[in-house]
């Protein structure tokens, strides 16, 4: 497997479906690059998509959006939608201008090498949910 090796050892999000963003990070060997101070906060549920719109269409909790997409717009869907994190994946870096609005917003951001799927993968095996569809679809 590429990327640093994975522990699946987060008993309590096993048992109950949430993670700080320090164990998020941790698990993806991810850095936090911005709001370090926010290690501690607790996130419940996760999204993966590089398209804002559908982001913005289907996500409906405060949790981590894991793209590979690398522009403002990102940092302005997750401060639109209330979301306590950000991390980029594939080894994408957040703009001086995306830090900054981060910062000013209190998102967490942070990087991994790991690709988006095996992210996601990651998260979900060790606990960590998705949002959850409307009923009927």
């Amino acid at each position: 497997m590429h990327g640093p090796e994975i522990r699946m050892n987060c008993r309590r999000c096993l048992s109950g479906g949430i993670m700080t963003v320090a164990e998020i990070a941790q698990l993806l060997g991810a850095e936090v690059v911005c709001h370090k101070d926010l290690e501690q906060k607790e996130i419940a549920t996760a999204c993966g998509s590089d398209m804002m719109s559908d982001v913005m269409a289907f996500y409906h909790d405060r949790g981590i959006l894991l793209t590979g997409l690398v522009n403002v717009q990102v940092v302005r869907t997750a401060s639109l939608l209330d979301l306590d994190a950000v991390c980029f994946v594939r080894g994408k870096k957040p703009t001086p201008e995306m830090m900054e609005l981060a910062d000013e917003n209190k998102i967490v951001l942070m990087e991994t090498k790991l690709p988006m799927f095996a992210s996601c993968g990651v998260l979900y095996k060790a606990g960590l949910k998705g949002n959850q569809a409307p009923d009927g679809i």
